[in-house]
């Protein structure tokens, strides 16, 4: 079967589970497999001893840092008061010389480590090799967790033990907090994920077996889309992954994000070297896909919604924004 239908049907079969597609035999069977499959995977993890391991999740969180002084202690704050779980925050610096080291060294809240690196990717490997957590993530500076965002993800794994990557939310804020619009995960495809990467790190959580068992860490050659390359192995490798579909993060679009800079762009052309040929030449028509499969699961819509961060304004205590009129759409980098 050609490649491009074998994803439309893909996508059909995806609609139907989802109920976006009437056909109520399908569903009814689809929901009883699914429950089966669930129960049965359940078991088989409680029968091998993994009981008790799910019973004390512990989550570890790594940031990259380096001359982010500023932004560091919002990120920092952000993982510190999330209440409900067990979260160790590790620090990666590479040697900042910004004022980075005389406060972060005495900060009890994070596990600080200066070292020289080879850039960001390889200072999430390192943090991660040091972590201790059951669930694992990474975090950057200019990116905050929002309040019982860590609490949803640890529950998340609770009920779906044999989930190896989850995908929760983000809303994209600017350098003041203000509301840009707000990013829906879905899970990546094999094929349009080369034209369109549906996921933004600070909202993507792993199961400690992505790396214990499957050893995927990033790819340190990569220096600003190292997590789309390592997105697309997540999805060769087959692991098992889900949406929760929940805002967990905030993204602020500073204008010096290394993934905004002109040199991730010309990296993607690199990235895209690994793409089967014919995704090069469909590239079009697999956009109008990924675009098709978004407005079917109603990523294009959202309520009005409230978050809360913390600012440069106010450092030290969340400030709360509410958006009556929410967009999905960034339109300044649209």
């Amino acid at each position: 079967m050609d490649p491009l239908p074998a994803a439309a049907w893909r996508w059909c079969r995806e609609m139907a589970q989802a109920g976006c597609l009437s056909n109520p035999g399908a569903k009814a069977i689809n929901s009883s497999f699914f429950i089966l499959s669930s129960a049965c995977d359940q078991f088989r993890l409680l029968a091998t001893g993994h009981a008790s391991r799910l019973l004390r999740v512990r989550i570890s969180i790594v940031t990259p840092s380096f001359r982010n002084s500023v932004w560091l202690k919002l990120c920092v704050a952000s993982v510190a008061d999330q209440a409900g779980v067990e979260v160790e925050h590790i620090v990666q610096d590479a040697l900042s010389d910004d004022g980075t080291q005389e406060w972060l060294a005495r900060d009890r809240r994070v596990q600080a480590y200066f070292e020289k690196d080879q850039g960001m990717y390889d200072a999430v490997n390192r943090g991660w090799r040091r972590a201790k957590g059951e669930i694992l993530a990474y975090l950057n500076c200019d990116e905050q967790y929002l309040p019982g965002g860590l609490l949803a993800v640890e529950e998340f794994f609770r009920r779906h033990p044999q989930t190896d990557v989850v995908f929760a939310d983000t809303v994209v804020v600017d350098k003041q907090g203000q509301f840009i619009c707000c990013r829906k995960s879905l899970v990546p495809w094999k094929h349009t994920i080369w034209v369109y990467n549906p996921v933004i790190t600070s909202s993507i959580f792993i199961h400690r077996r992505v790396l214990d068992q499957h050893g995927l860490f990033f790819d340190p050659r990569w220096r600003y889309l190292g997590d789309m390359a390592w997105t697309v192995e997540l999805v060769r490798h087959g692991l098992r992954m889900a949406v929760l579909r929940c805002f967990t993060s905030s993204f602020a679009d500073t204008g010096e994000n290394m993934c905004l800079e002109p040199n991730a762009h010309r990296e993607l052309e690199r990235v895209m070297e690994g793409a089967p040929a014919w995704v090069r030449r469909w590239k079009r028509p697999l956009h109008q896909l990924h675009r098709l499969r978004m407005v079917c699961h109603g990523i294009y819509w959202q309520k009005p919604l409230t978050y809360s961060i913390y600012t440069l304004r106010k450092p030290d205590q969340r400030v709360d924004f509410h958006v009556a009129k929410p967009t999905a759409i960034w339109w300044r980098r649209h």
